[in-house]
């Protein structure tokens, strides 16, 4: 414990202990509440953790507490924190049910993912606190395994209007270390160092007998305010030192110091007692019963357990309990390796294979000094069985120690392989490089290394950048194809879409090079649409757009009116959803956007999902559904919290902000983007056209057509005629025309009229009309405009349709006929300013003006506006939605649901789930 014992005065600590006891009284009065306490080893968080235990004395209160050594063992905190709420596991909807019993391998079933089970912990809490209010600690979160750590950090993000109350204890990091942790973020303090007088007076209270004035002096400097070492470093003091301070100065770090006044309390035990205390180190769950067991084994007496009691150290009642954390590492640390291997082998023989059969194995690992081909076996068992709960970290710790102790190198290469990618898979790619590194250092065969290959392009990607990644996909891809088609096939998609999305490709690199490689490709096995899909966007590359894209849209109307499985669904989904964006088909963007998005929700594929919700957010804007694609965009936050990623926020700024006009925020998120562009070449887009293109609708939003036409330049260059480069083309024939430019202009609008021909889709011809009336004259003008207004009037794409009917109207008053131009006018001003495209109506309420007309202020109505999470919350419970189906979309607990509805209800004047659709189309706006 930091520095007191349950039940005794913390000296000092009034200010930290009032923050503790507003906490549980925020969780009594119906609300969460989440902190962290951060500080150096023996500051006194363990104490501050049983203040909070003492003062919940009417609260459910459950505990877990990191272990070092158990850092490997998947979902082993989660386990400890859940475990008496385990009998409500029934009361959660089934998805959550099972990932959460998967997790903790109470059940076999598909992997879950780690948003799923934290939905399902965060629902499992919720349950328990509608009985009475649920305190959480959590002891040395620091060590918790990784996906325990990130759950827990998950449902404290997502904790609002729960009776839940989480308190979490981390050590501060060694120099060495990452600064950063799950719990970044997350409130909390750091727990200071004693004042002199605070420590003074702790010293007092243990030290018996009388210390000299000058002792207390030294140990007070030397401690530095630190109540653990303020207890356990004067034991080191002979009665001399402590009386007259004749000892010698230390100068070695605190926690050194702290652990070597451990380490000289250990070597004074019976060996038998060490013995024991090395068993109960290494055994990390604190089960008295196999402690017990093990100690037999190696011939250790029942009685060797008292000095180590009767010295403080360690607590042996219901469970094994040491003193501090630092006892169990030096207890550890103070033994040979010869004599730690001894304490691991019993152990594994004391833990039953049927029951523990990963902990057995781990302990057989630490148990074993060389090659071992049966021990290295059960570890990738162990693997295996890890990998089937969604301990994916776990999985990769239990291979990389298992290609430790192959004996065969072609096995130990196959393991490391396998390691490598379980590291990637669980983000971590430094480690994933290395592991890859040694296992092509093996004789791997052909097939392994071309997945080797393969891997190390996901890695550079996920990493590094889509730029660096392609030339190794491409490579890959090439070797795979004798061996495995369907694969060669799908690393042939994931190449030419990070083609797809980097500004500009590596030197050496043509994205028709690649298409051809696709195209000589041998087909994958069926379905057909995967190839007709892939043929498609490589004929374009190499034939060109008219050519190609009447084969993408065969294949995407294939895949959207077809059975899709879920794996195909979320491997083919994204390119897909990309290329109808591409060839104007917005029907299908539309129903393969949202298709996406539910099945990455159903999956919890975070890897799938943000990108997903990126595509649906930009399908809605041009719906016209900004509120809708708010609330997405708060969903994309969401996950960006959860997972430490940023990037995703800055970028659904430059797909809503430039329609809503507004400079300074658009501007922000370009440059948080561009200062870390190279980085995130492998993200949604290209950075540089997604800001150029936002830049150009921005910019002739409100009437800046020089500056939009520079903008639009340099998004339509160099960008393989897909994507955001016909969408910068669309806004250059504005600009170009606007600012003086009608050549450059005309010739924008042939190139779209070209690639219109091509497409054939109302959106792409009414597109094609409406930018070539702008360079035209006369009645073939009108005619252009009436045919753009006519045939965008058939699409969902409302944007481009009021627009329409702006430049439409624009063009009228310009010809003098007022009276036509004000019906045009006023149906885009009413519907821009509606749906919130602010600047594009400010423009049509001056043509109205400007007409003649008085052209009254459309504004949203006077009720409060709604944040995005309440909108939606109401677009969803409007939608029919129950609300633990909205909780388990929103990953919030469905308590926190009836919360924002209230509220929502109160902003809008409604009553009833009925009424809310008909609120939120009545202009309701979106804040934050």
């Amino acid at each position: 414990m930091d520095g007191a014992r349950p039940g005794t005065t913390l000296h000092g600590r009034q200010a930290e202990c009032e923050t503790l006891d507003g906490l549980v009284a925020t969780v009594r009065a119906g609300h969460s509440s989440v902190l962290v306490l951060r500080g150096e080893v023996g500051i006194g968080k363990t104490a501050l953790l049983g203040h909070v235990r003492e003062g919940a004395a009417d609260c459910r209160v459950t505990a877990a507490a990191g272990i070092e050594s158990e850092m490997e063992l998947a979902f082993g905190g989660l386990h400890q924190l859940c475990a008496p709420f385990l009998d409500r596991l029934g009361r959660l909807p089934v998805p959550q049910r099972d990932a959460l019993a998967t997790a903790f391998g109470l059940t076999a079933a598909h992997p879950p993912d780690r948003f799923l089970v934290g939905l399902a912990v965060l629902g499992l809490l919720a349950d328990a606190a509608e009985r009475e209010p649920v305190i959480c600690v959590v002891d040395d979160a620091q060590w918790l395994d990784e996906v325990s750590a990130q759950t827990l950090a998950f449902v404290a993000r997502r904790l609002l209007a729960e009776r839940i109350g989480l308190v979490l204890a981390e050590r501060e990091p060694a120099p060495d270390a990452p600064a950063e942790s799950a719990f970044t973020g997350l409130p909390g303090f750091t727990v200071g160092r004693l004042s002199d007088a605070d420590a003074r007076a702790l010293l007092d209270s243990v030290i018996p007998g009388r210390l000299d004035e000058r002792v207390r002096n030294r140990i007070v400097a030397e401690t530095r305010g630190n109540p653990l070492a303020l207890l356990e470093l004067p034991r080191g003091l002979t009665p001399a030192e402590l009386a007259g301070g004749f000892g010698r100065p230390d100068a070695r770090p605190l926690a050194g110091r702290i652990e070597q006044s451990f380490l000289r309390r250990i070597g004074d035990l019976p060996p038998g007692t060490r013995r024991l205390l090395l068993v109960a180190a290494a055994e990390p769950i604190g089960d008295v019963a196999l402690l017990t067991e093990a100690a037999a084994l190696l011939g250790i007496e029942e009685h060797a357990a008292s000095p180590a009691e009767a010295a403080g150290l360690i607590t042996i009642g219901t469970g094994v309990r040491f003193r501090h954390p630092v006892v169990r590492s030096a207890a550890y640390r103070a033994a040979t390796a010869e004599a730690r291997r001894q304490a691991h082998r019993a152990l594994a023989d004391a833990t039953d294979p049927v029951t523990d059969p990963d902990r057995r194995a781990w302990h057989l690992a630490n148990a074993t000094a060389g090659p071992d081909e049966q021990v290295a076996a059960e570890l990738e068992r162990s693997a295996g069985r890890a990998q089937a709960r969604g301990g994916i970290a776990a999985a990769a710790a239990f291979l990389e120690r298992a290609a430790e102790l192959t004996p065969d190198p072609a096995e130990r290469g196959a393991r490391a392989l396998a390691a490598a990618h379980a590291k990637y898979e669980a983000g971590g790619y430094d480690a994933a490089r290395e592991l890859l590194d040694a296992a092509c250092l093996g004789p791997l065969d052909e097939h392994r290394l071309a997945r080797a290959e393969l891997l190390r392009g996901r890695i550079v990607f996920a990493s590094t950048s889509a730029g660096r990644a392609l030339p190794l996909l491409v490579r890959a891809a090439a070797r795979l194809e004798p061996l495995d088609a369907a694969l060669a096939r799908q690393t042939y998609r994931d190449a030419l879409h990070a083609a797809l999305i980097i500004d500009r490709l590596p030197s050496g690199v043509r994205l028709r090079d690649i298409a051809r490689a696709a195209l000589a490709a041998p087909p994958g096995p069926p379905p057909d649409r995967h190839d007709l899909l892939l043929r498609g966007l490589a004929v374009m590359a190499v034939d060109g757009y008219r050519e190609g894209a009447p084969v993408v849209l065969r294949a995407l109307a294939a895949l959207r009116t077809e059975e899709v499985t879920r794996e195909e669904g979320l491997g083919w989904f994204p390119l897909a959803a990309r290329l109808a964006f591409d060839v104007w088909d917005f029907e299908s963007n539309t129903a393969l956007s949202f298709r996406l998005v539910e099945l990455a929700r159903a999956a919890g594929a975070l890897s799938v999902l943000p990108p997903a919700l990126l595509q649906l957010v930009s399908n809605r804007v041009l719906a016209g559904e900004l509120g809708h694609a708010d609330a997405l965009i708060a969903e994309a936050r969401a996950i960006g919290e959860a997972t430490g990623s940023r990037y995703l926020a800055h970028y659904v700024s430059l797909v809503t902000e430039p329609w809503r006009g507004r400079e300074a925020e658009l501007l922000a998120a370009v440059d948080a983007m561009t200062r870390d562009a190279d980085r995130h070449q492998g993200g949604p887009g290209g950075t540089l056209a997604a800001s150029a293109w936002a830049k150009a609708v921005l910019y002739n939003g409100l009437g800046r057509y020089e500056e939009a036409w520079e903008a639009a330049e340099r998004g339509a260059e160099n960008l393989h005629e897909l994507g955001l480069a016909i969408r910068s083309t669309v806004e250059l024939v504005e600009a170009a025309a606007r600012s003086g430019r009608p050549a450059r202009a005309a010739e924008a609008a042939e190139r779209l009229a070209d690639l219109a021909r091509g497409s054939g889709t109302d959106w792409a011809l009414g597109t094609s009309a409406m930018v070539r009336a702008q360079v035209a004259g006369g009645a073939d003008a009108e005619a252009l405009y009436r045919e753009a207004v006519e045939r965008l009037g058939r699409t969902g794409v409302r944007i481009t349709h009021a627009r329409a009917h702006l430049l439409y109207g624009e063009w009228l008053r310009r010809e003098n006929r007022r009276t036509d131009a004000r019906a045009h006018l006023d149906t885009a001003y009413r519907t821009l300013s509606r749906i919130g495209v602010e600047a594009f109506a400010e423009r049509a309420w001056r043509e109205l003006r400007a007409t003649g007309t008085t052209a009254p202020r459309h504004t949203p109505g006077a009720r409060t506006a709604l944040t995005a999470q309440e909108a939606q919350v109401a677009r969803l419970a409007g939608g029919g939605l129950t609300n633990p189906e909205i909780g388990a979309q929103l990953f919030i607990s469905p308590h926190t649901v009836e919360w924002h509805l209230r509220k929502v209800y109160a902003k809008l004047g409604v009553t009833s789930r009925r009424q809310l659709g008909g609120a939120l189309l009545d202009g309701t706006p979106v804040t934050g």
